[in-house]
């Protein structure tokens, strides 16, 4: 056993974002020795998850099912399965595992409970925590005075004049999570869509202040690439000033990429306009840890997906043995 391994053997790290970020860390974490606990955000609307919400009256569980498979010990066959996405019919669109959570939670009163007895089957190694057990919507102002309501519909709006983004009803975030981050040693700030997916668990009540309380160190890891008419522009800095500013503190590293896609993958992004976030100038190495980050392998669109995805990621093994060395 080399010193790394030593040194972050049953530490306790928490992972905070939502959908494929969350994934990315989630599968280079779960080969090191650690004990791992994920918060996830609970405020998607979109694709099979906005259509089981809206008709079930259920909680989101597709944010919820990518980290269970992400940390699943179960053979290939049942993490495919629960990825499994029908591409034709009446439940085209939908996912297997989305179902399957949204089944339990139906069949067991709880959506809490649901995830506990899909942890069990799915043999995970960790903790699942939904951010907040409450029914809740993301909900953008802005300066013009219009007003924007849910995570999907948000996405295409232009947040260049955000007034404010808030989580509606004001709600006291899941105990389960205040506890997972107040027994921390780390706590890991995952990328993925910023206003969408991030800055939703840093709006429950409750969660800024016990990453303020706990005593754990926190890393941010900064998106690769920035959003149309969201992060427009954003730099490494800039997106790090906007995180401690909805964590109403200060995080303690800051891990980025410094290595460019591939020209034809930037080129892909730059006709929506997104582009590669910008490192700038200056930034302290004490607290700002830059490297190669970007995975090598592209992402592909699942048969029946609905929805946009990201194809550069980060590469998840490099990202957990930064996060791994920083124990």
């Amino acid at each position: 056993m080399n010193q790394m391994t030593k040194q972050s053997k049953n530490k306790k790290v928490v992972v905070l974002g939502g959908g494929t970020g969350n994934f990315t860390m989630l599968t280079g974490l779960k080969r090191h020795p650690l004990d791992i606990s994920v918060i996830v955000s609970m405020v998607d609307t979109g694709g099979s998850t906005g259509v089981l919400r809206d008709e079930l009256g259920v909680l989101p569980p597709g944010d919820i099912r990518q980290c269970l498979v992400a940390l699943s010990r179960s053979d290939e066959v049942m993490r495919e399965l629960m990825n499994y996405r029908f591409a034709s019919g009446n439940l085209k669109g939908h996912n297997f595992g989305n179902l399957f959570l949204s089944a339990l939670e139906k069949s067991t009163g709880s959506f809490d409970k649901a995830i506990e007895v899909a942890s069990e089957i799915l043999r995970i190694d960790g903790r699942v925590i939904p951010a907040t057990l409450e029914d809740v919507q993301l909900v953008a102002y802005l300066e013009d005075g219009k007003v924007v309501r849910g995570e999907h519909t948000i996405e295409y709006q232009d947040l260049k004049n955000l007034k404010k983004i808030v989580i509606e009803p004001g709600i006291k975030a899941n105990p389960k999570a205040v506890k997972a981050i107040l027994d921390a040693d780390v706590v890991v700030i995952s990328p993925g869509d910023f206003y969408q997916s991030i800055i939703p668990n840093l709006l429950v009540r409750g969660i800024p202040e016990a990453i303020t309380k706990s005593k754990a160190k926190t890393i941010f890891m900064c998106n690769l690439m920035t959003k149309a008419v969201h992060t427009d522009g954003y730099s490494v800095a800039d997106f790090t000033r906007r995180i401690e500013f909805y964590m109403k503190g200060r995080v303690d590293f800051v891990i980025y990429n410094n290595k460019k896609p591939s020209t034809k993958l930037i080129t892909r992004y730059a006709k929506k306009g997104e582009r590669p976030v910008k490192v700038g100038k200056d930034l302290p190495k004490s607290k700002f840890i830059g490297g190669d980050l970007v995975s090598k392998k592209i992402a592909k669109q699942t048969k029946g997906d609905l929805l946009k995805r990201n194809f550069i990621r980060h590469d998840s093994e490099k990202v957990a043995k930064i996060i791994v060395s920083l124990l």
